[in-house]
């Protein structure tokens, strides 16, 4: 799995903070179709909400084939994430808000055999990052504050998502673009069309009556939309 130049099909990761925490093999084999599974790590400190850990994220990889994505909402996440990298995670991903020296990082989870990720809040603006974006593989802009599932998309750090793209598509960047945050059917298409290629849907899927037939509607609607933009 490798972060492209280019656009090509939709990655629908389902995320499991929506899911029933006691049934997490069964939940994650429910979602079987889809790209990604995201797994949400909080702390309690970086954010309000505590969640998991890596015993859990080690388990989840015993329990499906899926690739795991770790969005770390942590502090220190310059300790922590190369160690879910090594665990298993195929994706690891951090806060630029909390991280000491986001270059070490990133070269270390990616020495680690995974993919580095770098997230930015809402209200952090990306332009200062652009630079050090060439060490990541995947730049994950938050649709909604962190914290918490459930929240309502805000169209309005889509401009961030188009400057990455366009940095993308212009060559200066090789990462996928992930949105996580109030994706559903009704908005999709709107981070589609603004350059995300990585969808993070956790109640739009977890709270469908069939998950598979949720993921496989939102990746035609991301599919129509990433085709007109």
């Amino acid at each position: 799995m490798t972060a492209q130049h280019g656009r090509s099909e939709p990655m629908i990761a389902p995320s499991i903070l929506s899911a029933d925490f006691a049934r997490l093999g069964e939940e994650a084999e429910a979602v079987s179709n889809a790209d990604w599974l995201h797994v949400d790590v909080m702390d309690a400190h970086f954010v309000p909400n505590l969640t998991l850990g890596l015993p859990v994220v080690e388990s989840l990889r015993r329990a499906t084939d899926l690739p795991l994505d770790c969005h770390l909402m942590i502090d220190d996440p310059d300790h922590w994430a190369p160690r879910y990298a090594e665990v298993g995670a195929a994706n690891v991903t951090f806060h630029v808000e909390a991280a000491h020296d986001p270059v070490a990082t990133a070269r270390a989870i990616r020495a680690a055999g995974a993919l580095a990720g770098l997230s930015v809040k809402p209200g952090t603006p990306l332009e200062p990052y652009l630079e050090i974006l060439r060490e990541f593989d995947t730049l994950l802009v938050m649709t909604v504050e962190p914290g918490f599932g459930g929240q309502s998309f805000m169209p309005e750090v889509l401009p961030k998502v188009r400057l990455a793209r366009n940095e993308v598509r212009a060559g200066h960047l090789r990462l996928f673009v992930e949105v996580d945050g109030g994706i559903a059917p009704e908005t999709i298409a709107a981070a589609a069309e603004a350059g995300a290629d990585v969808f993070v849907a956790g109640s739009a899927v977890y709270g469908a009556e069939d998950p598979g037939k949720a993921i496989e509607a939102l990746r035609v609607t991301a599919r129509a939309a990433m085709a007109r933009s």
